[in-house]
């Protein structure tokens, strides 16, 4: 069963990829290499910085197997 996460700021996502790489029992070194992004790169995606570029931060996610989706807070359709 897939589990949900809300975050609302790069330092709470990084979080999260930390958490999803440790729990997958992958260094950094090996995470990046099947991400296709260097060290340094996840290094700062993983502790929160806010300029990471937004088609990486995807690629992280979706080889970890991290879905992103938006939604509207008021509910109403994008």
């Amino acid at each position: 069963m897939a589990s949900t996460a809300h975050f609302s700021s790069m330092a709470e996502l990084g979080r999260m990829i930390r958490k999803t790489r440790k729990a997958q029992q992958l260094t950094l070194a090996d995470t990046a290499g099947l991400c296709g992004v260097s060290m340094r790169f996840l290094s700062e995606l993983e502790n929160g910085r806010d300029s990471c570029s937004i088609g990486r931060v995807i690629q992280v996610c979706q080889t970890l197997g991290i879905d992103l989706s938006a939604t509207r807070r008021d509910g109403g359709e994008l």
